[in-house]
C-alpha cells in the first residue's frame, strides 16, 4: 500500500478547499505543502495542524524543472519513513506531483479539488473545448483552442509561456489576464499575448485565458488550420478547381513542388524555402481530403504509415539494439526496407528502385546497390576511362547514323559513376552548372549590350570570345 496522498489546496480561498482534503490533512502523520505562500497554511496554523513546506526549495533550484524534480525526491524520501499527504494547490496540474507520479513505486492517492483555473474555465467560450495546464507544464501544439493557464508564478515563468505560445499564436492574440489575488471570484484584464510577462505582479494564483484569433485574423497558421482551409476549399460551396481535383489530377503536382523546395534549400533561401515546403505539404493535405471523399485514405493513414515506418526502420531507436553510427544507420536502413518489400536477390533490390524518381538518381541508387555485391569500378579515375569510352562511342553512332540516343544514355550512365565513386551528388553538381551557366550567359547578354551589339549580330567564334571572357568573371 502507498505510503503517500496527495490532497490539493484549491485556488486560494478557504471555503474552495474540499471537506477530504481537510480531513486528510487534520489525520496526516506528516503533511507537507508544496508551499507555505497560500491562505490554507494560515488557516492550517489557526487549525493547530503541524506541516513542513518546500518553500526552502525554490532558492536552491536554477530553474523550474529542477524545483519539480527536487520536490519530488523530498517528498518520495519522506513517505519512505512513513505516510505523507502532500498537498499541492492543483494536482492535475502540478508539476511536481507529475514527476512523483513517475518516480513512485506505488500509485500515490490523488484527491481531487477545486482547479485552479477554473475562474478561467468558468469565463471560457461556451462552444470550445478548453486546453488546461499549470505554466510550468505546458505544451502548445497548435492555435485551435482557448488556453487557460495556472499558477504563473514569477514574470521569468510568464515570459517562458508566452514564447511557447507565440510559436503558435500572433503577437496581438487576446489574452484574459487574473492578477494575483486571494478571492474566488475576480475580474480579468484583457492585454495582448505579447504582454504577457509585463505586468506588475505574478504568484500562484495569476492565471491566463489565451483565445485563439479568428481564421481570417490570423498571421499565423497551423496544420490544422491548412486542413480547414482545404476543407472549405472542397466543399460543396469552395472553389470549382479544388473539387474537381482526383489523387491522379495531382500526382504531377507533387513532383513539381518538391523539385522547387530543393532548389529554394540549394539556394538556403530560408523564406523561399518554408514557401515551397508549404506547397508540399499542402499536396499531401489536398492528397488527404480527396481520399476521404473517395474512401482510398486519409491523414491519419498518411502519418500512420510514416509513423510505423519510421519505427521498425529505427531500431537503434525504439529497440533494445545499441547505438549505430551513420554509415551503420543507413546499411540497417536498406537491409530493414529490403525485407518489408521481400527483396532477396540484387534483381529484386534493382527493380525496387522506383521509377518515379529523376534519372540520375535512380542511376546512382543502382549503381549503389550494385556496388555492395562487388561489381563497381576500383576508382574515379577507371569509372572515367568509362566515361571516355562511351564517349567515343557517342561520336560513332552519329558517324554513322546509328543508336546516338542509347549511347549518350550510357554516358550518362558513366558520368553518374564518375561522380558517385567521387561522393559527388550528380543532380546537385549539374544544378550548380546550369545555374552557372546562366550567370555566365547573363554576363555575356550585359557585355553584349555594354558594348552596343545584338546576339544576331555575332558569329560563334564572337560570342566564344564573350563566354571565354564571362568564364573568368563567373566562377
Amino acid at each position: 500500500m502507498t505510503n503517500l496522498t496527495i490532497v490539493p489546496l484549491g485556488p486560494g480561498p478557504v471555503d474552495l478547499l474540499t471537506l477530504g482534503a481537510l480531513s486528510a490533512m487534520h489525520k496526516a502523520q506528516t503533511l507537507v505543502l508544496r508551499t507555505g505562500v497560500h491562505p490554507v497554511a494560515d488557516y492550517l496554523k489557526g487549525e493547530g495542524v503541524p506541516f513542513a513546506t518546500l518553500d526552502h526549495l525554490h532558492g536552491d533550484s536554477d530553474d523550474f524543472d529542477v524545483l519539480a524534480q527536487r520536490a519530488a525526491e523530498y517528498v518520495l524520501n519522506l513517505s519512505e519513513s512513513g505516510p505523507v499527504v502532500y498537498a499541492v494547490p492543483d494536482p492535475s496540474q502540478d508539476e511536481s506531483v507529475r514527476v512523483l507520479r513517475a518516480m513512485a513505486n506505488g500509485t500515490p492517492v490523488l484527491l481531487p479539488g477545486v482547479p485552479l483555473a477554473g475562474l478561467a474555465l468558468a469565463n471560457a467560450p461556451a462552444d470550445a473545448p478548453v486546453i488546461v495546464s499549470s505554466a510550468m507544464g505546458l505544451k502548445i501544439t497548435d492555435a485551435q483552442h482557448p488556453v487557460a493557464i495556472s499558477e504563473i508564478n514569477t514574470r521569468a515563468l510568464a515570459g517562458d509561456v508566452k514564447l511557447k505560445l507565440l510559436a503558435f499564436h500572433d503577437a496581438d492574440t487576446p489574452v484574459h489576464f487574473y492578477p494575483p489575488s486571494q478571492e474566488a471570484a475576480r475580474p480579468s484584464k484583457l492585454i495582448a499575448l505579447e504582454e504577457l510577462d509585463r505586468q506588475e505582479h505574478y504568484d500562484h494564483t495569476a492565471l491566463a485565458l489565451v483565445l485563439p484569433k479568428a481564421f481570417a485574423d490570423k498571421q499565423r497558421y497551423d496544420v490544422q488550420d491548412l486542413i480547414d482551409l482545404m476543407a472549405r476549399l472542397r466543399a460543396p460551396d469552395g472553389c470549382p478547381w479544388d473539387r474537381e481535383q482526383t489523387h491522379q489530377t495531382l500526382a504531377k503536382y507533387l513532383i513539381e513542388e518538391a523539385y522547387e523546395t530543393a532548389a529554394a534549400i540549394r539556394q538556403e533561401d530560408w523564406a523561399h524555402a518554408a514557401d515551397e515546403l508549404g506547397d508540399v505539404l499542402l499536396q499531401v493535405v489536398f492528397h488527404a481530403n480527396v481520399g476521404e471523399q473517395y474512401g482510398t485514405l486519409d491523414l491519419t493513414d498518411i502519418t500512420t504509415a510514416v509513423c510505423q515506418k519510421m519505427i521498425a526502420r529505427h531500431p537503434h531507436i525504439f529497440s533494445a539494439d545499441k547505438a549505430l553510427t551513420s554509415r551503420q544507420v543507413l546499411t540497417q536502413w536498406e537491409s530493414i526496407k529490403a525485407k518489408e518489400r521481400g527483396e532477396e536477390t540484387l534483381t529484386d533490390r534493382l527493380r525496387g528502385i522506383g521509377q518515379g524518381l529523376p534519372a540520375l538518381l535512380r542511376a546512382h541508387k543502382a549503381q549503389e546497390r550494385a556496388a555492395k555485391v562487388g561489381f563497381d569500378f576500383p576508382d574515379a579515375l577507371e569509372a572515367l576511362k568509362k566515361v571516355v569510352e562511351e564517349a567515343r562511342e557517342v561520336q560513332e553512332a552519329i558517324l554513322t547514323d546509328g543508336d546516338y540516343a542509347g549511347e549518350v544514355g550510357d554516358l550518362f550512365f558513366s558520368c553518374v559513376n564518375v561522380a558517385r565513386l567521387l561522393e559527388v551528388d550528380p543532380e546537385e553538381t549539374v544544378h550548380i552548372s546550369t545555374d552557372t551557366f546562366i550567370k555566365r550567359l547573363e554576363w555575356m547578354e550585359k557585355a553584349i549590350h555594354a558594348d552596343k551589339k545584338a546576339w544576331k549580330q555575332l558569329t560563334l567564334s564572337s560570342m566564344d570570345v564573350y563566354w571565354c571572357r564571362s568564364k573568368g568573371m563567373i566562377l
